[in-house]
């Protein structure tokens, strides 16, 4: 949950983003760790935004020259960040990882226009199971490498490991887009072995834990990790073409152009 003195003080904060650069906001969400439901107590507001300009901004010879990003210093643990719809659907294309799970988020501060509704509807038409297992199983094996392997490990990068290799786990079965939140994919941690009775002891840790803070490396969560690395280095995907969708965004796109997101 967002405080809600958090919540106005970002309603704020993306009121004064259209204002002064002349978008409007179609879809502002929170990412990271609050949407994936494993927060610290002083986790950031990662909030993400998708915004349009007037429809002659984008009827323009240096187009493709023009910044598509807006982008704000965090300030009082509020990291604000958002991207042009043009540059959102073509990355939502390619099966962009995180525009696809700010689609996802649970999390809302606006939400314009049916625009969330209408990307959640193509989802399925542009989504490839390659490019979403490339996607975790590197994240997986970053933040592995990175931090988990000493005696003193971070708390919150086993959720960094865990959650990618359940999302891939996900994708292997249901071979759709996981969903963002944690406790969503815990039915795919393997049975008999106490591993989500491990996982759900730190969970609890989590949510009273600093950021930053260092644990002992727990065993049996990593001797898992391992073996799922060592699987999916040898899992290998057909890769997949999208027929459709295409036409679908662009109309998408001058829905929202045409109705200025209202």
């Amino acid at each position: 949950m967002i405080p809600e003195d958090i919540r106005i003080e970002i309603m704020r904060r993306l009121a004064a983003v259209e204002e002064k650069e002349g978008v409007q906001i179609l879809l502002a969400i929170e990412s990271g760790s609050r949407a994936w439901g494993f927060a610290s107590p002083n986790s950031d507001f990662d909030v993400r935004f998708i915004y349009t300009r007037p429809q002659d901004w984008y009827l323009a010879v240096d187009l493709e020259d023009k910044r598509d990003v807006i982008e704000y210093p965090i300030v009082d643990d509020i990291d604000l960040n958002g991207w042009d719809i043009r540059k959102a659907l073509q990355l939502f294309w390619r099966s962009n990882p995180a525009v696809i799970e700010w689609i996802q988020s649970p999390i809302n501060y606006i939400d314009q226009g049916g625009f969330k509704a209408g990307m959640q509807q193509l989802l399925d038409s542009v989504y490839t199971v390659e490019k979403g297992i490339y996607h975790y199983r590197s994240m997986a094996k970053t933040n592995y490498r990175g931090y988990l392997m000493a005696e003193m490990v971070p708390l919150k990068k086993y959720f960094y490991v865990l959650r990618p290799l359940l999302a891939t786990r996900w994708i292997e079965s249901y071979r759709t887009a996981p969903p963002i939140e944690f406790y969503a994919l815990l039915h795919l941690l393997p049975e008999g072995e106490g591993l989500l009775e491990e996982v759900q002891m730190l969970l609890e840790k989590k949510k009273v834990a600093l950021e930053k803070e260092l644990a002992p490396r727990i065993d049996k969560l990593n001797l898992f990790i391992e073996a799922e690395l060592v699987r999916l280095e040898n899992f290998s995907v057909e890769k997949e073409e999208k027929a459709g969708g295409m036409e679908q965004l662009n109309a998408l796109f001058r829905k929202m152009l045409s109705a200025g997101g209202a």
